[in-house]
């Protein structure tokens, strides 16, 4: 008898054990995201955190990854670098496999402390700054949003045949901004193209007249915009259509935010700007469709940086076979993934053992029609 209830009694606790790891097998893949809620970046990562919601519950609908759901934590940094390693250590410790990071280059970098201490993978689907991977040597850190660098040589390439000299330079002073100016100016210099005047709009700034007023009296073939501060980017296209200056206008790829259809109507037309979403691609077309069925509303560009972060994060968590965090890091480095951003044929690909998979080659330009982003008139740097 007493050996019969040991016996009922181990079997008994073989199923509580069975029962709980079927259970823990349910358990949610949990995904931290450090987005920008009030901050400068809000009107970027918004939208880039609506893509990451659409796509895991996407992704959900399907079975989730390894058969478990995935659960996004959700952390507002506002922006600022002091509070964002603070968002990556409670996302680190509440048990988040990878942290996607979608806040300002500073921002980044600081999380980056926390994560490369604690060897959990991190990426940042829409980032250009071109020191994100360079600054900290951090294995578990991915870069997929389009480099600085390959914005201006994308730009360039465009350019090379309208047989530019001179051209102005024009920024805003926020820390991307100046990032951005400073590669453009390499790539355009390094073009041997001269650039004749280099001018800053302030954050807060109420005019552009007096930067402008300095560029119209260069007189340069063109006109380059690396800012990323919308309202004063609508001040730079106020001043420069209230001066009646005819010189064209080749942008960053802020431009390509759909809110300036409406904040600088009737400044648009005829400007080129580069951009990492062509709309006649069928992968954006079948985004486009899915997303206004569930939500009501067409998708534009961030939306698509934060729906194919999150399904980068889940194709590496997938090839893995688990959320080991080494496992994951190697499958991250392995990439080659087809998404909705990029020219139509690009793979996301971290070749060489490099941490920035958005190909050189996968960016376009495209240029205002009125007040519409119209079509696409180029394609890579060649």
């Amino acid at each position: 008898m007493k050996r019969c209830k040991l016996l009922i009694g181990a079997l008994a606790l073989g199923a509580t054990g069975i029962v709980a790891g079927g259970a823990m097998a349910q358990d949610p893949i949990r995904i931290g995201v450090i987005t920008d809620k009030v901050g400068p970046a809000r009107p970027y990562a918004e939208p880039i955190t609506e893509g990451v919601v659409y796509g895991a519950e996407e992704l959900n609908r399907r079975g989730g990854v390894l058969g478990r759901k995935i659960e996004l934590l959700i952390e507002d940094d506002q922006g600022r670098p002091d509070i964002s390693a603070a968002m990556a250590r409670k996302l680190v410790d509440a048990g988040a496999a990878f942290i996607l990071s979608l806040s300002l280059t500073q921002a980044t970098q600081q999380q980056q402390t926390v994560t490369m201490e604690t060897r959990t993978p991190q990426l940042t689907p829409s980032n250009s700054g071109d020191t994100l991977t360079t600054q900290i040597a951090n294995p578990f850190f991915w870069q997929t949003g389009p480099l600085g660098s390959t914005q201006i040589a994308t730009l360039l390439s465009y350019a090379r045949a309208k047989n530019l000299k001179r051209v102005a330079l024009i920024s805003d002073n926020s820390d991307l901004g100046q990032l951005l100016a400073k590669f453009f100016r390499a790539g355009l210099e390094k073009s041997g193209i001269q650039v004749a005047i280099e001018e800053v709009v302030p954050r807060g700034a109420t005019t552009a007249e007096p930067q402008l007023q300095k560029i119209r009296a260069a007189n340069p073939d063109a006109m380059f915009m690396a800012g990323v501060l919308t309202p004063e980017n609508v001040l730079i296209l106020k001043a420069y259509r209230q001066f009646g200056l005819k010189f064209p206008i080749h942008s960053s790829y802020n431009l390509s935010v759909p809110q300036y259809s409406t904040v600088a109507k009737g400044l648009l037309d005829g400007i080129t700007f580069v951009d990492a979403y062509d709309p006649a691609k069928p992968e954006v077309k079948a985004f486009v469709e899915a997303y206004e069925k569930a939500k009501g509303k067409t998708p534009y560009n961030l939306h698509g940086y934060g729906y194919d972060g999150i399904r980068l994060v889940a194709d590496a968590i997938g090839r893995a076979g688990s959320t080991d965090k080494e496992a994951v890091r190697a499958a991250m480095q392995a990439t080659n993934f087809a998404g909705v951003m990029g020219a139509q044929g690009m793979k996301y690909r971290f070749p060489d053992g490099k941490r920035t998979g958005f190909d050189p080659e996968g960016m376009v330009v495209r240029v205002y029609e009125g007040d519409r982003q119209g079509r696409v008139v180029h394609v890579g740097t060649r």
